[in-house]
């Protein structure tokens, strides 16, 4: 069964960009483009994109180097959009403070450009695991796309967490997915990097790839579109003191005040 070409192969190429496209389609219809115009393209285009390379792989018409040209333009196309999606993330989370949305956005390009270097580092010596040129590059192409994408999530998870700030359901959703993704493919390739690993091991970790961005997709329609339950909890008092070492509201206005005189000089 876990076979190229077989029902549950088809099944899981096809289905979670059908519901992503869908997606797409309720974000627009719920006016929900407007909050998140950098997801909505990603869910429009990349679900197109893999439409696009599933009907390419079928066709009979389409040799297989086109096939993986068309694989290419996809992959480059969802790389753009994750990167510009984790900015927006970003900007959710940090949106109410200005002068520190700033500095994150310059750390994160720091950190951008170290992940990448450590990308093409770890393409260079990654060896090459297709007859073609095109075949390989598409492969080191995606691995650094997922390794950038997973890098920048952490920071920002790391940055949120410090400065004790919650991001709202949605924003939440869509991290959550994305860092799914990322994490679940970094280990497959990991794997898979080991020559040694016998092909059905290897169709194993296709089809767990495939299987996770199905629950991403899934993941993402659940936080966007389900309501959140209203729970109620009893009254609590807050501490008299705050938290030793753990940065408050009131520390994060201030730093945002000090930012702005800084970048105001």
């Amino acid at each position: 069964m876990l076979q190229a070409h077989s029902f549950l192969w088809h099944y899981l190429w096809v289905a979670p960009n059908v519901v992503l496209l869908f997606l797409s389609f309720l974000l627009w219809k719920r006016g929900l483009r407007e909050q998140f115009p950098v997801f909505f393209a990603l869910a429009l285009l990349t679900s197109l994109g893999h439409l696009a390379v599933y009907t390419a792989d079928i066709a009979p018409m389409v040799s297989a180097e086109n096939f993986w040209r068309t694989n290419w333009t996809s992959l480059v196309v969802e790389g753009l959009l994750k990167f510009a999606l984790v900015a927006e993330i970003f900007a959710h989370a940090f949106g109410s403070y200005a002068s520190v949305a700033r500095l994150g956005k310059r750390l994160i390009r720091g950190v951008g450009v170290a992940l990448v270097l450590a990308a093409a580092l770890a393409a260079a010596y990654t060896p090459q695991d297709g007859l073609f040129g095109i075949v390989s590059g598409a492969h080191i192409l995606e691995r650094t796309i997922y390794l950038i994408a997973a890098g920048l999530l952490l920071f920002i998870f790391l940055f949120s967490r410090y400065f004790n700030l919650q991001l709202d359901r949605r924003t939440f959703g869509i991290a959550l997915g994305l860092s799914v993704s990322a994490c679940v493919h970094l280990a497959t390739w990991a794997i898979m990097a080991n020559g040694k690993v016998p092909n059905s091991v290897r169709h194993d970790l296709d089809f767990l790839n495939m299987g996770t961005y199905h629950l991403c997709v899934l993941i993402w329609f659940y936080y966007l579109l389900v309501p959140e339950r209203m729970r109620k909890y009893p009254p609590m008092n807050p501490p008299p003191h705050p938290l030793a070492g753990v940065p408050s509201e009131e520390d994060l206005d201030a730093l945002n005040q000090e930012m702005e005189r800084l970048l105001h000089r």
